[in-house]
């Protein structure tokens, strides 16, 4: 929208229950103000929480850009994201055509395909009758028997249960022998579960969350609480499996047109192994990311600015042949991986991003870190901590948090 010389751009925030980092992302982009475009041109942002009603597949969104942390379980908004995408071009940070919950399974597919090492996986159907009345005739005459040990041990174990488009470690069980095996497959229920060979005896497990052009690869310990989970530590891999990490976060998202996704890998030496590369709802808490937290809501606006104020088109077309004929090449393993990475920077514009950073949004870091520094920013903190942890721990969270971010912006001014 053009009101007199300058260009208005209006973000919308499809939301579910999360407070702080909208919070923190409105505020940033009210302090942002004018932005200046490649021409020279005044663009302006502005954003809104974007309500659910019933909508007529022919009216025009008023959004220019919609980040989405809803559509992956909620049915509605999710269809006007498809509507929005096919009919509006209203830019979308996550493709709601390759993004929906499935898409763990078709992840593992992708990467096996382009040649990646992800752990052998086995796809089994589900334990109990689905709720169909064809599901007795079509089950007794086309499914055929299987031996659910025979395939463990086909895996090897121990192995991993766990849903083939699950979230948050929902249904996921180690497996070390056929007991346990045979619980967990009951305890499934109807839900499709893969087997995986587990990684064992790994050195890092390495968590890297990618917005736009921007991936931070990030030392991850599933086995410690939430708020621990996530180390401040910044050479904890080896050089060049930094780099795959690094490479492959980049590939799997341009792949599938995902621009706000998290992904993990087990790393053991320099060998790294993808256990999950979907998450359609990333974690960016500031209770769980702390010192992280500043860096993503930074990446998150400039990525969001960058698309909006250069016209940047959304494409939901995969151009899937590109990346099988690198998989086909006779290419070695790090050439592909090179190449690769060099159709991600393509797909998202790496050049011009960065250009449009070092001269539009020149100012932004020393924003984010006067505001990480101050009083607003402590009070969202605060505010977080309340509705999270009881009343008996807050004041030692309240002091853990601090105590992490204040030495972000230790960091980032040097």
């Amino acid at each position: 929208m053009t009101r007199g010389d300058r260009t208005e751009h209006l973000i919308g925030l499809l939301l579910g229950t999360e407070e702080d980092w909208p919070r923190a992302f409105e505020e940033l982009v009210r302090r942002l103000g004018a932005v200046r475009g490649p021409g020279g041109t005044p663009h302006t942002l502005r954003t809104e929480r974007i309500t659910i009603e019933p909508f007529d597949l022919r009216a025009k969104p008023r959004y220019d850009l919609v980040i989405d942390r809803l559509a992956y379980w909620y049915y509605h908004p999710r269809e006007w994201l498809k509507k929005a995408a096919l009919m509006d071009d209203v830019y979308l940070l996550n493709s709601p055509f390759t993004f929906q919950s499935m898409e763990k399974h078709a992840a593992y597919c992708a990467m096996l395909r382009l040649g990646l090492k992800v752990p052998t996986t086995v796809l089994v159907p589900p334990k109990e009758p689905l709720d169909n009345a064809r599901w007795a005739y079509t089950s007794a005459k086309y499914n055929r028997q299987f031996d659910l040990e025979a395939l463990a041990e086909q895996v090897g174990y121990p192995l991993f249960m766990k849903p083939f488009d699950g979230g948050a470690w929902v249904g996921v069980s180690r497996i070390a022998d056929a007991d346990a095996l045979h619980k967990a497959y009951d305890e499934s229920g109807q839900r499709l579960m893969h087997l995986q060979a587990s990684v064992e005896g790994y050195d890092s497990f390495a968590r890297s969350l990618t917005i736009g052009a921007e991936t931070m690869v990030m030392k991850f310990r599933p086995e410690l609480p939430m708020h621990d989970r996530y180390a401040v530590d910044h050479d904890f891999l080896p050089p060049s499996a930094g780099l795959e990490v690094l490479a492959i976060s980049k590939l799997i998202n341009a792949f599938f047109r995902w621009e706000f996704n998290s992904c993990e890998s087990l790393v053991v030496g320099d060998q790294v192994h993808p256990i999950d590369y979907a998450n359609a709802c990333p974690d960016i808490a500031i209770t769980s990311l702390h010192y992280y937290f500043p860096w993503a809501i930074s990446a998150l606006l400039k990525w969001s600015a960058f698309c909006a104020v250069t016209g940047r088109r959304p494409r939901l077309d995969t151009d899937t042949r590109r990346y099988f004929d690198v998989a086909d090449s006779d290419l070695s393993y790090g050439d592909k991986l090179a190449a690769y990475a060099g159709l991600a920077d393509d797909y998202f514009e790496k050049d011009r991003y960065d250009e449009f950073c070092a001269t539009s949004l020149a100012s932004l870091d020393d924003i984010v870190r006067d505001w990480v520094a101050g009083p607003e920013f402590d009070g969202l903190l605060v505010d977080t901590v309340r509705r999270t942890y009881p009343a008996h721990e807050q004041d030692r969270f309240v002091a853990h948090f601090r105590g992490l971010l204040s030495l972000w912006v230790a960091d980032s001014a040097r």
